[in-house]
């Protein structure tokens, strides 16, 4: 490949496709521009170092994961029915990864297990979108909660084990849906009584 038509997106789908056949541990810089066709000094003017190329493979996968969710955050609409569908989504889309592609789901957690700074962002980041559909069902009057941004992060804080990587194990077990639900209901709960109506 001609290194003019080198793109930060085109090293990150070949990263990817490394990855999946390598594995974090394995895969190189060197791999990675083999891949390409070009010099690892070429992926260097793009990325500095393997570990900014890990981190950007990352903040892409996350970025996937959390833009429906805006999309859910920003609508209109009442804020109950919201906020569960914002779950559902969150929820049905981690296990779709982690069920329909163990390999690559194992890999991405590996490499988050190594991306701290990027990951915290992406927890803020869904942590905000919570507190964004609480404030506004506080606006509609069907939630009762002072600080929406609080409430926010201990919603996202009480539900990891349905959406982190890292309890992913867990997400097939038979026990998870009624084990979300009573969860659900004392979110709502809460969030205020007028939530349960």
């Amino acid at each position: 490949m001609d290194d003019s038509a080198l793109t930060p997106e085109k090293i990150l789908n070949v990263t990817e496709a490394v990855l999946r056949r390598f594995g974090p541990g394995k895969a190189s810089v060197v791999d990675i521009a083999r891949a390409l066709g070009v010099s690892h000094g070429s992926l260097y003017r793009h990325f500095p170092s393997k570990a900014d190329l890990f981190d950007a493979v990352v903040a892409r996968w996350l970025g996937r994961v959390a833009g429906p969710l805006a999309l859910i955050a920003a609508e209109a609409g009442p804020a109950p029915e919201r906020l569960r569908r914002w779950f559902d989504v969150l929820i049905a889309s981690e296990r779709a990864k982690a069920q329909g592609d163990p390999e690559l789901f194992a890999t991405y957690a590996a490499l988050a297990a190594d991306a701290r700074k990027i990951v915290a962002a992406h927890s803020e980041r869904l942590a905000t979108h919570i507190a964004k559909i609480v404030d506004d069902g506080v606006k509609q009057g069907a939630f009762a909660v002072g600080d929406a941004n609080a409430m926010g992060a201990a919603i996202f804080d009480a539900t990891t084990r349905f959406h982190h990587p890292l309890h992913a194990r867990d997400w097939s077990s038979p026990e998870i849906a009624p084990a979300f639900e009573a969860i659900w209901r004392l979110i709502l709960g809460g969030l205020g009584a007028c939530a349960l109506k």
